[in-house]
């Protein structure tokens, strides 16, 4: 589950104002270099059509999904902190969480892929290796 935390306003290359959702996976323990646990959480941003007033009353909101690293074109970020440059290759993104059903699907298509799971003459038939 994840969790709408904020929003923030952007703009497109063209100055039209839109808004995105900030979320939120929930808490998670890291270990750091140290050997010392510290708690974070990962974050990704969700672009969205509505309002300021519809965004802030989403806050709060839960969604199945999770927070996944994805790989990307290498970019630069500006640590705010410390105001050092860095070039990262992996953003964070929103997964919606795969239904049941839809989980099933796949298993039965797994299953059909593999032609010897099936009797081809319509009668089982164990066969013994000696």
């Amino acid at each position: 589950m994840v969790r709408i935390i904020d929003y923030k306003q952007r703009q497109t290359e063209n100055g039209r104002a839109f808004f995105v959702l900030e979320i939120s996976a929930g808490i998670e323990m890291v270990k750091s270099s140290t050997n010392q646990f510290y708690a974070t959480s990962k974050k990704a941003f969700i672009a969205s059509t509505f309002d300021e007033q519809t965004c802030k009353a989403l806050i709060g909101t839960e969604m199945p999904g999770n927070v996944v690293k994805k790989e990307c074109q290498a970019y630069e970020y500006v640590v705010k902190e410390t105001g050092e440059l860095v070039t990262l290759t992996h953003r964070f993104v929103y997964e919606p969480e795969e239904s049941i059903s839809n989980k099933e699907d796949k298993a039965i298509q797994r299953l059909l892929a593999n032609e010897n799971s099936f009797s081809k003459n319509g009668h089982h038939k164990e066969e013994f290796v000696m």
